[in-house]
């Protein structure tokens, strides 16, 4: 595969937004789950589908659309999606949590009209539900490197903001942190993540991601800053080894890479068990 990347194009886009994505979504997945807000991912990623599908369906009907890039429409909806979390957060100040199962609920409705609209299923969409190599463009690199850039400031400038309203949100509105402005940017840039990484992994797996390095490095970690160290590491060694795997046995890519994140969490929870039994 390394001759293959120094040879093709489309395996040069592939295996560094591979990287990148590796870096960024496990990154952000740590701050989601300290959140408790894990279905978050899935979502957005059900209103980025909804917004490739409208993609497709406008660019079939309307000359305008026909060369726009899906990925920006699935990025517009998804951002809109998480500002309507958002919204829906303030209005059941008691039941928070509702916000997200309503907003999956809307965008798989949106997305089962789309589809349908657009004719039904077809290679475009295929692609983007479950991640395709090949289907990754230059345009689509520089994409997601303008939006690492973006996430990689954002955490690196607000890192103290986001730790404290990870863990203790009260205070940290107490001591004067603007919550509601740090926690708009967040789900943003998560917004913004799960439409850049759909490409790679496909939008029914992108919240795997997110979620299983975190899970596997919870197991192993003792700190917080630990945490987001062996979520990145395990995050990077299922995209690169999903993406070998893939290419020499002909998979999935985005499955390939999902369950290589399962493998590692298996590993973790039983280095975790014989680690206690030792200790015993």
């Amino acid at each position: 595969m390394i001759s293959g990347i120094l040879q093709y194009e489309f395996l040069q886009n592939a295996f560094f937004s591979g990287i990148i994505i590796g870096l960024i979504a496990p990154l952000l997945g740590v701050f989601i789950v300290v959140r408790r807000l894990s279905l978050i991912a899935d979502a957005l990623s059900h209103v980025a589908l909804a917004g490739i599908a409208a993609s497709l369906f406008m660019g079939k009907n309307f000359a305008f659309f026909s060369g726009l890039n899906p990925l920006y429409m699935g990025m517009a909806f998804s951002v809109g999606g998480a500002i309507f979390i958002e919204k829906l957060r303030t209005v059941y100040k008691h039941y928070q949590e509702l916000a997200i199962p309503i907003i999956l609920s809307g965008g798989i409705g949106l997305s089962v009209i789309f589809i349908s609209l657009a004719d039904g299923f077809n290679t475009d969409l295929f692609s983007y539900l479950f991640g395709s190599v090949s289907a990754v463009s230059r345009a689509d690199l520089w994409t997601i490197i303008a939006i690492s850039i973006f996430v990689l400031l954002t955490i690196f400038l607000m890192y103290k903001e986001l730790f404290l309203l990870s863990f203790d949100e009260e205070y940290a509105k107490a001591t004067g942190i603007a919550a509601k402005t740090i926690h708009f940017i967040f789900i943003v840039m998560v917004a913004l993540v799960i439409a850049a990484s759909m490409r790679v992994v496909g939008i029914l797996l992108v919240s795997s991601l997110m979620t299983l390095p975190v899970a596997a490095s919870i197991r192993l970690s003792r700190g917080f800053k630990q945490t987001i160290l062996f979520s990145v590491i395990f995050g990077e060694a299922s995209v690169i080894g999903g993406l070998f795997l893939s290419y020499y046995l002909d998979l999935a890519p985005g499955g390939t890479i999902v369950m290589i994140a399962v493998l590692i969490l298996l590993v973790t929870v039983l280095i975790k068990k014989l680690s206690n039994l030792r200790a015993v």
